[in-house]
């Protein structure tokens, strides 16, 4: 037993795709398919944003860090499991399981706030739009975009320190695709309380409170937009949230599956399916929810294809 506790960890193994014996060939071109279409659509987003005017507007300033912030997300997890699926090998060295970790945490938790900013975004534009400019101004819409991402690095750098304390003896096959704080803690060994809790009181704080500012935010914009008169001005209203409704549905609802596993835990293949919709799908369908759902980006992407 002293022996096993001083053994030092340094690779992880995958299991993630251990049920799937064969046909890595397929799953990798699945996940190679995903990953250009989240760079190509959110390069085309962030493109967009920069090259016409008439998006140039909080709304769109932080639909294009978003749109960055996704590319970085989707950079962090699927290159790794393109490079393991050719390579037939799931493995990660230690210090680069740590860092994917601190990075994707980092990320996921500078979409929760952003989201959240968006939301805050559009209940000035719709319940206070005469003070609108004022109170979404360059510099507010700065400094705003600039917490989202010192928020998620301070997050991060937390879970990423209790993780880096951990003691492993030996253990190291992770039942996941990449490095996460649940399954790292449940392979550590010794006592995990203090890890645990600390993490989890972290996650409320820090991801509850974005989802919090979304409930009510929205909450506000439902409240004006049924008392508003015009159909015009109501349907205009529910068409320029929907988006946003969608993307922070699909992210709020992935995330609580991903972070919030009942104690027995998931499958294998049903966490697989969890982190997959969590971490990898949403970077590729937001710029396609973001295109097709609204007519200021249709717009613009035709102006530019039209342009000589």
């Amino acid at each position: 037993m002293v022996v096993r506790n001083q053994t030092r960890v340094v690779e992880f193994i995958f299991l993630g795709f251990s049920g799937i014996p064969y046909g890595h060939i397929y799953l990798f071109l699945v996940f190679l398919a995903i990953y250009l279409v989240t760079i190509l659509g959110n390069l085309m987003i962030f493109t967009l944003i920069q090259l016409d005017s008439s998006l140039h507007s909080p709304m769109y300033y932080f639909l294009s860090h978003l749109s960055c912030l996704d590319i970085c997300l989707s950079s962090v997890t699927v290159p790794k499991i393109l490079v393991n699926f050719l390579c037939q090998r799931q493995t990660i060295s230690y210090n680069q399981c740590m860092a994917q970790m601190f990075f994707l945490l980092s990320f996921t938790g500078t979409e929760a706030a952003l989201l959240a900013v968006m939301s805050y975004d559009r209940y000035t534009a719709i319940c206070k739009p005469l003070h609108y400019s004022r109170l979404m101004n360059t510099k507010v819409c700065i400094l705003l975009a600039s917490a989202t991402w010192v928020w998620g690095f301070l997050d991060s750098t937390l879970h990423t320190a209790l993780s880096a304390s951990l003691d492993f003896c030996g253990v190291n096959q992770i039942h996941h695709i990449f490095c996460d704080l649940p399954p790292l803690m449940k392979i550590a060994c010794g006592d995990t309380h203090t890890n645990e809790m600390v993490s989890h009181s972290a996650s409320i704080f820090m991801g509850l409170s974005p989802f919090l500012v979304v409930l009510l935010s929205y909450f506000y914009i439902l409240t004006s937009i049924l008392r508003m008169q015009s159909n015009t001005r109501r349907h205009k209203a529910f068409s320029t949230c929907s988006s946003h409704l969608i993307v922070v549905s699909i992210y709020f609802g992935n995330g609580l599956l991903n972070y919030n596993q009942p104690s027995s835990g998931y499958s294998l293949e049903t966490d697989t399916l969890v982190s997959t919709m969590y971490c990898i799908v949403p970077p590729m369908l937001n710029p396609l929810i973001y295109s097709l759902r609204n007519k200021e980006v249709k717009g613009a992407l035709r102006k530019v294809l039209h342009s000589p």
